[in-house]
């Protein structure tokens, strides 16, 4: 007998059984039975066998709550005896299992919690819809995958994330030891699920895969040990691959039919620093997007006329755009575009640097990148087309190659330019990702970074977005190749300690 059994009455229990077994939803296939059969009677040994085994489970929740908030509202599909659940951040948290004898423990243990019997091929849960749904090594015990998958469009919205762990194939021949060896607990036959197979279920359930990721080399905690290898070794390219857990991140797939031309309005911030000369080109050729687009100058320490050609051209133009200006009180690109975005009023929030270099005419693909859904996260991108002549310098090309490796494999998306100052995201992502700015920190002179890396905290699919880069026609550039190259690196070492090595 377990803690848990000693707070629950034998008479209790078969009452709660019975009423429980009324209203599961469990269908009587012979496979689902066995399973059913097997899960109720491991239930009263489960929850000391997962104290026993804390090591590796702490771990997948540990990955689970990196992008969990906790104003988010959880759904864990297979919860078993709520464990994980409980562990995980949210303010609504909601875990189903088909199994009763597993669902009595979990109530007992984490009444917190709201946990139910209930297929996982038959949601019944009123219309609620969850900001995260985890199917956490369950996986491999669906009678269909596939079916389960579909289900989950029922408590979906657009926003969505389905977060799902489960066994490398690699490792089933090390997890059938495991279980002869009594290490691990044996269980009936299962599916064993490739990444690929997963997140091709997934692509014809609907939905559309943005992440991948691997963890823990060694489940056992041996001091330092482990550390080292789960922390260090286990996070290095190639290496990765041998790792025992595999994530798979996925959100509901974008409806290419939507109407996006009216669906939300625009906000371009517009930095400026010693470009007096691109003021009023700026105004002119920003395209009018969706329901309407502000453009927001921040001018910040210039040395020449730029503040009193934005006033000038202010007062030419405030009757024919909707216009708003303002000085920065800090330093750096950073500072001006946070100062924009507090005051800016539209739906998307676009950066438009003052140079021009990025035609302001594209930023209606920036615009439907977006309101369509093919991406949350629009990075522009310098680096597919040719440039012009002189465009950008050659040390300044290979720096840019160099840091869009490097943010590829922290992101865990491909990232080719991470140095585009024009970067879009919808407003209400932004104030979450403010909210949640003390995670990484005040760092980023450029913002850039900042806006990267919150990106990929909130869970965000980041999509590059091609651009013509072109040579500037006014002033000189704000950037120094060698002393903001030296920033840059500090950044990606400080960013991998919070991204990869954690």
């Amino acid at each position: 007998m377990t803690n848990t059994d000693t707070l629950i009455e034998p008479v209790t229990i078969n009452k709660q059984e019975e009423h429980l077994a009324i209203n599961t939803n469990v269908s009587k296939t012979k496979r689902k039975k066995r399973w059913l059969a097997h899960f109720d009677t491991l239930a009263p040994e489960y929850v000391s066998y997962r104290k026993d085994n804390a090591y590796y489970w702490d771990s997948i929740t540990k990955y689970f709550n990196y992008f969990i908030h906790e104003d988010d509202s959880v759904l864990q599909i297979g919860c078993g005896t709520g464990n994980t659940l409980a562990e995980l951040k949210g303010c609504e948290k909601v875990g189903i299992d088909f199994s009763p004898e597993m669902i009595i423990r979990a109530k007992v243990q984490f009444p917190h919690c709201d946990f139910k019997v209930m297929d996982a091929e038959n949601l019944q849960l009123d219309g609620r819809k969850f900001d995260v749904i985890i199917i956490s090594n369950v996986v491999g015990f669906f009678e269909n995958v596939l079916d389960v998958f579909k289900e989950l469009h029922k408590v979906c919205h657009p926003k969505t994330r389905i977060m799902v762990s489960y066994y490398s194939r690699l490792w089933e021949p090390m997890v059938k030891l495991g279980e002869k060896m009594g290490i691990k607990k044996p269980s009936p036959q299962q599916n064993w699920l490739s990444q690929e197979d997963i997140k091709n279920l997934l692509h014809l359930a609907g939905f559309e895969t943005f992440r991948t990721n691997m963890r823990v080399l060694m489940p056992f905690d041996i001091p330092v040990v482990s550390t080292v290898f789960n922390k260090y070794i286990a996070r290095l390219p190639l290496i990765n691959n041998l790792c025992l857990n595999q994530f798979v991140v996925a959100r509901p797939a974008p409806n290419p039919s939507e109407d996006i031309s009216n669906k939300y309005s625009v906000s371009v911030v517009v930095p400026a620093r010693n470009e007096s000369g691109n003021i009023e080109d700026a105004i002119l050729r920003t395209p009018n997007m969706g329901k309407g687009t502000e453009l927001i100058f921040i001018e910040g320490n210039s040395t020449d006329d730029t503040w009193e050609k934005i006033q000038e051209m202010y007062e030419k133009y405030k009757d024919t755009h909707n216009i708003k200006i303002g000085q920065q009180d800090g330093k750096g690109k950073g500072d001006a575009v946070r100062k924009g975005y507090d005051i800016a009023t539209g739906d998307i929030l676009m950066i438009l640097d003052a140079d021009l270099t990025v035609p302001p005419e594209d930023l209606s693909k920036f615009y439907e990148a977006l309101a369509s859904g093919k991406g949350e996260f629009i990075n522009g991108s310098r680096l597919v087309y040719p440039m012009e002549k002189q465009a950008m310098r050659f040390l300044n090309t290979l720096g840019n190659k160099f840091f869009s490796m490097a943010f590829s494999w922290l992101l865990e998306q491909p990232i080719k330019d991470s140095l585009c100052g024009t970067k879009v995201l919808l407003k209400s992502d932004y104030e979450k990702l403010k909210k949640n700015r003390k995670f990484f920190g005040e760092f980023d002179p450029f913002g850039d970074f900042d806006l990267l890396f919150g990106a990929y905290k909130l869970n965000l699919k980041i999509i590059d977005l091609p651009i013509r880069y072109h040579e500037r026609t006014y002033g000189d550039t704000n950037i120094s190749r060698f002393r903001h190259g030296v920033i840059l690196l500090r950044m990606c070492a400080y960013a991998a300690t919070k991204i990869k090595f954690w």
